[in-house]
């Protein structure tokens, strides 16, 4: 029965959108909000990686199915202002997901935007180091 939930609603990935090459942060569409101040787009960067695990444990701790929608949306939001599309698609994958969903498919797209989450956070943490202090 859970296999079949998990057919129903798939996975969300990079091999699946076939965009694998997708950089983890679209650095130009952030510089257009940010007009190319590198300190500033450190700083809402460093804050979207933090925010976003925030938004994570509460995604993880939502007991019910508003609280699971919210904090997706919150996710996906935070993830397209700076550009973390891998992040944003899993985010609304999440977010759009049916109340009845088992909870080992929630866990395994939970674990998805995790990954993505980690990549974007890996990202940043390199491109703080590339442009120094």
């Amino acid at each position: 029965m859970a296999g079949e939930h998990a057919q129903q609603v798939g996975t969300v990935g990079s091999a699946v959108d076939g965009e694998e090459s997708e950089a983890p942060v679209d650095m130009a569409h952030l510089a257009r909000y940010t007009l190319g101040d590198e300190a500033l787009e450190r700083e809402v960067l460093e804050l979207f990686c933090t925010q976003s695990v925030s938004y994570l444990e509460q995604l993880r701790a939502a007991t019910s199915h508003k609280d699971w929608c919210h904090a997706a949306h919150s996710l996906k939001g935070s993830a397209r202002a700076v550009g973390a599309w891998r992040m944003a698609r899993a985010a609304e994958y999440i977010e759009a997901l049916r109340e009845d969903i088992p909870p080992e498919v929630r866990a395994a797209q939970i674990g998805e935007l995790e990954a993505s989450l980690q990549e974007a956070s890996a990202f940043v943490a390199n491109l703080s180091d590339d442009r120094g202090p």
